[in-house]
């Protein structure tokens, strides 16, 4: 899980005690040392607080425009053409 990978790299491996050998962190040591709500669902409820922000905001304004809106213009798919004018440079 996402999570879990992610605390684990906060908190780094632990020296094993019997072996002294370094090992990575299990996920009750993780819930252990990181006693508070899955972060996912954090993230998830933060960019529902969001969403509902700019849904309030006037239509005229950037972060609505973003959200509900397509881009101007057309953009070509895949890398662009090389031409032998700016190989001349």
């Amino acid at each position: 899980m996402l999570q879990n990978e992610m605390l684990r790299t906060l908190f780094g491996p632990k020296r094993d005690e019997v072996t002294e050998e370094w090992r990575k962190l299990h996920n009750e040591e993780l819930n252990d040392l990181y006693c508070s709500p899955k972060l996912v669902g954090v993230m998830n409820s933060r960019r529902m607080q969001w969403a509902g922000h700019v849904t309030r905001v006037e239509n005229g304004r950037g972060k609505y425009s973003v959200l509900v809106g397509r881009p101007d213009g057309n953009k070509q798919l895949g890398r662009p053409r090389c031409r032998r004018e700016d190989n001349i440079k």
